[in-house]
Order: structure tokens, then C-alpha cells, then sequence
């Protein structure tokens, strides 16, 4: 096993691959959140009512655990590309905060009857699916040593 500070742990293909994925999946959260906590006119119109106030009315603590997801995947995914360990710590926060996120939406406030769908939730879990794969997966390369 490669020690984590290994100068000469060649960085694999698949990096380059899940890195470019990771931030433009990310990237999109991203997109989300800006449009809507700026409130997007053209961005929100395709809610209704009740959905955009829903939207628009999270607490604060759900927007900050919101961004700290969005902006931390966006950040880990650049610095796994940049092969730096403090990807790690950013995919776990942001793991963390979509569970927080998760438990307001589809616990405490009632979101799910809101947005209207099963297939709403199915996609929160792919979201939350998708940032412990992608923590796994730099967990995996730190252990490498491809991540300094």
C-alpha cells in the first residue's frame, strides 16, 4: 500500500473520469442553488405556488446545510481532480449536510407531499447515493496515495 505522501503514486485514468463527472454533477447542484436562492424569475417559473414558497422559505439553517452540499461537492470535485486530500473532508461535509437537508425535506417539514412525487425522493437518495460514492471514492485515493 502506498503511503499518502507518496510523490511518485501515479494518478490513475479514472480520477481524470469521476473528477470531470463529480464537478459537473456537482456543478448543476450548484446551478440550483444560486438560481434559486437568488430567486431566479425565469429559473422558478416552473414551480407552483406552493412549491416556490416552499422553496423560498427554508430556514436558514437548511440553506447553509444546502450550500455547504452544493459548494462542497463542487470543491472537493476540483480538488480531487487537483489530487488533494482536503477533497475528503469537503465530500464529507457535504455527505453530511445532504443527510441534514434530507431529514428537513422529507421528515420535519412535510416536502415530499409539496413537490408531489415518489420520484422526488428516489432522486434525494441518488443525490445522497452519489456524495458517499464519490467520499468512498477519494477515501480510496488518499489510501493510494494519489491524493497529497
Amino acid at each position: 500500500m502506498a503511503d499518502s505522501t507518496d510523490p511518485s503514486a501515479k494518478t490513475p485514468r479514472h480520477l481524470w473520469v469521476i473528477g470531470v463527472v463529480a464537478l459537473l454533477w456537482n456543478s448543476v447542484g450548484a446551478l440550483d442553488f444560486v438560481m434559486t436562492q437568488t430567486r431566479n424569475e425565469a429559473y422558478l417559473k416552473g414551480l407552483t405556488a406552493a412549491q416556490r414558497d416552499y422553496y423560498l422559505g427554508y430556514p436558514l439553517w437548511v440553506v447553509v446545510a444546502w450550500g455547504i452540499a452544493v459548494w462542497g461537492g463542487v470543491l472537493g470535485s476540483l480538488l480531487l481532480l487537483l489530487r488533494r486530500r482536503v477533497a475528503i473532508p469537503l465530500f464529507l461535509a457535504s455527505v453530511a449536510c445532504i443527510v441534514l437537508t434530507d431529514i428537513y425535506i422529507y421528515a420535519l417539514s412535510g416536502g415530499l407531499k409539496i413537490m408531489g412525487t415518489a420520484g422526488d425522493l428516489a432522486f434525494g437518495g441518488v443525490i445522497l447515493l452519489i456524495g458517499m460514492l464519490l467520499l468512498a471514492y477519494a477515501r480510496g485515493m488518499g489510501r493510494r496515495g494519489v491524493l497529497r
